[in-house]
């Protein structure tokens, strides 16, 4: 008998009771045999998300595979349904068609992500092993890949195990690696999947011993010295220094999981380049999510390790994917309940892209009514049964990790912001918050802001930007694009200073205040000779301040803890060159 993987036994029961009182009955009533369609699709993502990602597609045609109802499942369902749908079932093998995205693609609500077309019966029994299956890996996928985005390019590694089912667990390594993932600690997941897996040491090793120097060596003597040790079991400056005198300068890695993440960061490097050790890596870890890595994207962090936050599908659990019958002997069929409703008739989707590969639209159309391709465009589903049997040469999990890349490379850059009013700079959210709480605990004489107010900034915006010299339109006058950030404590502010309305503007000492004053004017009419500057991009708007503050003549000193730049390679220029012109970087 077939199983699914992992278990060693058929999926048959991996169902509801309530699909089985419904072949009962339409079995007595003779609608069993009716040619039904059945649609996958969700109504809405989770708040503030962009798109979606279709994963777990391959664990759901193994499990399709292993839906048979054996002796021992027929026996445990005998004293539940009759004798006319348990002879059914004795014979019950999938014999219809498949069709839907591909593993690895985006979808969007209402995109038909997955067809199960055949008789009522066949089809409707496999509601909930569906939807089992792809709200789950979906939730966990779209989770990870934001984690991705967020990383901008640094390595991240899957830890999550401790923290959900142990079969979860071996779902939601699969799924982050096809998000983009480098690598799980899940073992199961590297022999069932081929997952690279990876694995550091926990600090109950460094408490086993007398002391921590005596825990590295032991470490390192057993798996050389490109291990990874973790420091920050006592004092993470002694940790460091023992890493490395237990290591040599040839050290792989030290790993922080606790404390202020990117300070530490910060201290490890330095402490690590003044020992020598130029290349030891600098893992993090300890309760990240997609935030708090965007946040950490300035900082010289090489690998960050995920654990609950992305088994759990960062606030996002399950992908809320609905199976409902849409077409029932080529006759559309809808749901009209509030809220609830769904739309008529199996469908397909096409895909449209601009010539250079930006996706603008997708169009979701009943399969009876097609619409003309253009030469850029694709048809989204994709035939994955037929007649029962699996169709040959679906793509591999490496194939569909590549899909999903490509897939989000395609989306326009505002797909790519992260939910809760992130700005375009990842990361800007917690910046927000963080300088509210620093204003809190921090005394200044005086506190300013300056903010994008557009109006008509001419070649500032552009439908494909370069995110350079040129950006999505942003911070248009009057909109709430305009307003600053909801996390961030507007109190404290003296003046707000508006730059950018009839041209690119960068600098806040290109900004004007209502009455007309320039931030240079109002800062030397109040006596101001130091600044601390703080906020967003690093590599842009927080560069330009910085940079005309110094050669304004105020001393000057960059909050780089309270800051989030576009890029890690233009951020890290643009801190260069603000130190080089005499900016302290704190």
């Amino acid at each position: 008998m077939s199983g699914s993987p992992g278990t060693g036994h058929p999926t048959s029961l991996l169902t509801d009771q309530y699909e089985l009182t419904m072949v009962a009955a339409a079995l007595a009533d003779g609608t069993a045999a009716r040619r039904c369609t059945f649609e996958v699709f969700a109504r809405r993502l989770p708040e503030g998300r962009r798109y979606g990602v279709v994963a777990g597609t391959g664990r759901l045609l193994d499990a399709v595979e292993a839906f048979r109802f054996g002796e021992a499942e027929l026996e445990r369902l005998g004293g539940i349904l009759g004798s006319e749908v348990l002879d059914w079932l004795a014979d019950y093998h999938f014999h219809g068609d498949i069709d839907g995205y591909p593993e690895g693609e985006l979808y969007f609500p209402g995109s038909p992500i997955l067809s199960v077309s055949g008789t009522f019966a066949d089809a409707v029994v496999l509601e909930t092993l569906v939807l089992s299956i792809l709200n789950h890996d979906a939730a966990v996928a779209a989770a990870a890949a934001r984690m991705v985005t967020a990383a901008a390019g640094r390595p991240l590694i899957e830890m999550g195990s401790r923290r959900t089912h142990e079969e979860a667990a071996v779902a939601a390594a699969r799924a982050t690696y096809l998000a983009g993932f480098a690598a799980t600690s899940n073992l199961e997941a590297g022999r069932r999947y081929g997952v690279p897996t990876a694995g550091t040491a926990a600090h109950a090793y460094v408490l086993l011993h007398d002391d921590e120097l005596t825990a590295f060596r032991g470490q390192v003597a057993a798996l050389g010295a490109k291990t990874t040790l973790l420091v920050d079991t006592y004092d993470i400056r002694a940790g460091i220094a023992h890493a490395i005198e237990a290591a040599g300068p040839e050290l792989g890695a030290i790993r922080i999981d606790s404390g202020d993440l990117g300070e530490l960061a910060r201290q490890a490097r330095e402490q690590l380049d003044s020992l020598g050790a130029t290349g030891t890596r600098i893992v993090l870890s300890g309760d990240l999510d997609e935030y708090a890595i965007a946040a950490l994207r300035a900082e010289p962090v090489d690998t960050y390790g995920v654990g609950t936050s992305v088994v759990t599908g960062s606030g996002a659990p399950t992908a809320g994917l609905v199976y409902k019958l849409v077409e029932v002997d080529g006759r559309p069929v809808a749901k009209r309940s509030t809220s609830k409703e769904s739309r008529g008739g199996a469908k397909s989707a096409v895909r449209r892209f601009r010539p250079t590969g930006t996706a603008v639209e997708e169009v979701v159309h009943r399969r009876t009514s097609p619409v003309e391709l253009g030469p850029h465009d694709r048809v989204v589903p994709v035939p994955l049964v037929r007649g029962g049997d699996r169709v040959d040469g679906l793509p591999r999990l490496e194939q569909s990790r590549e899909h999903l890349r490509a897939a989000l490379v395609s989306v326009p850059w505002e797909g790519l912001k992260l939910s809760r009013g992130e700005p375009a700079v990842a990361g800007g959210a917690t910046v927000a918050g963080a300088i509210s709480g620093w204003l809190r605990s921090t005394p200044y004489d005086h506190v300013v802001a300056t903010r994008d107010h557009h109006i008509d900034p001419g070649g500032h915006f552009s439908a494909e930007p370069g995110f350079v010299d040129t950006w999505p339109a942003h911070c248009r006058a009057g909109t709430p694009g305009a307003s600053f950030h909801p996390d961030l404590d507007v109190a404290p502010l003296e003046a707000v200073f508006d730059k950018g309305s009839f041209a690119a503007a960068y600098s806040g000492f290109e900004g004007h205040e209502p009455g007309g004053n320039t931030l240079r004017d109002w800062l030397v009419g109040r006596g101001v000779t130091d600044v601390h500057v703080a906020g967003i991009a690093t590599d842009h708007c927080v560069r330009a301040t910085a940079l005309d503050a110094v050669a304004a003549g105020f001393t000057t000193t960059l909050l780089l803890h309270l800051c989030a730049g576009v890029r890690p390679d233009t951020t890290q220029k643009a801190i260069a060159e603000m130190r080089a012109a005499g900016v302290h970087v704190a």
